[in-house]
């Protein structure tokens, strides 16, 4: 997201000439985009227009585009996962044409794409730095800025002969319309939120319905995010696990092993299904949990899941060792279930950005600290054992 320029300078001055007077550097950065963008594995061809020959799609996705999608769900590449910012041809558009702008975070133009079998319009991608539009709308990259300098350096005004773009709602927060009618001519109209809306929009002359408006997180939206958040717990899990067995090992009453075995296991146990309850349970659960911050509904997953294995370890509460370890599982297991669970303000419509802040401002000193003193604490109930 480095620059070498400020975005406001960008703005105002998006075509910089060179010190030989040679042209623009970002017209010809531009020309450069063009060949690359012909270059891309999903380009199905070319179109010959006035701004020269731009790729063409189709909306058909390949097996390669599927079998991206996977790992980037997995989180492979993901922060790489992008397409060259620039205009594409959805079939064989003409000048009369509807223009949808979109990021160029690939899963949101392979999703638009494919929501549109059948149609002829051009996509004007955004350089979003690989983000999706929600997300980088609220960075600011999905922006007026980027857009108006999207449309100059596409030639878009040559191209088509209306002054119209639709742009994704989600996009929404990050631009404003009025600008861009100012500054490019372009007059900005928001679609429905899904892209699968597209085509009944479409048809419907560009008119929304109520429904269209309303931003769902069914339960399959809300699984496909889970093997990404395990896949990033995947080596603080297997480095905090090691230690805890090491520390196990070291400070119980027995010999290494018989406190590996005696303690070791149950901290991994009890690790792994802090981590499982953060991700898995808080995303399949995610409606039905109180709260409406998400660290209260990995809190609330977190205690369930400490009492019951608890309950299987069958501690004895009798003894001060026993009572030791169990507040410490009570403080560690919901710490990292509600810390966690609290990732997915990023992925859900749920909150807003101000919300996010608001609840990072005091769930983060909570977890923090109820980890650490839970650290601590069963390193006591283990050394006094």
């Amino acid at each position: 997201m480095n620059s070498c320029s400020s975005p406001k300078d960008e703005f105002t001055f998006p075509i910089i000439k060179d010190e030989f007077n040679c042209g623009c550097i970002s017209k010809a950065k531009h020309v450069q985009n063009n060949i690359t963008a012909l270059e891309q594995s999903f380009v199905s061809g070319s179109v010959l227009t006035s701004a020269g020959r731009l790729p063409q799609v189709l909306s058909t996705l390949r097996r390669q585009d599927h079998w991206e999608t996977i790992k980037a769900r997995f989180g492979t590449f993901r922060m790489n996962y992008s397409v060259v910012p620039g205009l594409y041809a959805l079939g064989h558009p003409d000048d009369n044409s509807p223009v949808l702008v979109t990021a160029n975070y690939k899963m949101s133009f392979d999703r638009l794409r494919k929501a549109l079998p059948g149609r002829d319009l051009w996509i004007l991608v955004l350089d979003t730095k690989g983000i999706n539009v929600w997300c980088a709308a609220g960075k600011g990259t999905f922006g007026t800025e980027e857009l108006v300098r999207r449309i100059e350096l596409s030639g878009l005004s040559n191209i088509v002969k209306h002054r119209k773009l639709i742009l994704p709602q989600l996009g929404a927060a990050g631009v404003a319309a009025h600008k861009v009618a100012k500054l490019s001519g372009f007059k900005v109209q928001y679609g429905p939120i899904r892209a699968e809306d597209l085509p009944v929009y479409l048809d419907g002359g560009f008119k929304a319905t109520a429904q269209m408006r309303i931003m769902n997180f069914p339960l399959k939206e809300r699984a496909v995010l889970i093997p990404i958040e395990l896949n990033e717990t995947i080596k603080p899990f297997l480095i905090i696990a090691s230690i805890l067995l090491i520390i196990s090992g070291i400070m119980g009453p027995a010999g290494f092993w018989a406190n590996v075995a005696g303690y070791g296991f149950f901290a991994v146990m009890g690790l792994l299904c802090a981590i499982i309850g953060g991700t898995v349970f808080n995303a399949l659960l995610l409606p039905y949990l109180p709260g409406r911050a998400f660290s209260l509904k990995g809190l609330s997953i977190g205690i369930v899941i400490a009492l019951i294995l608890l309950y299987l370890r069958g501690i004895n509460l009798q003894t001060w060792p026993g009572r030791i370890e169990t507040l410490s599982w009570l403080l560690i297991i919901p710490a990292i279930s509600s810390y966690l669970a609290m990732n997915f303000t990023g992925c859900s419509t749920y909150t807003s950005l101000s919300g996010v802040k608001k609840e990072m401002r005091w769930a983060l000193p909570f977890q923090i600290t109820a980890g650490v003193g839970g650290l601590i604490t069963w390193i006591s109930a283990i050394f006094i054992a």
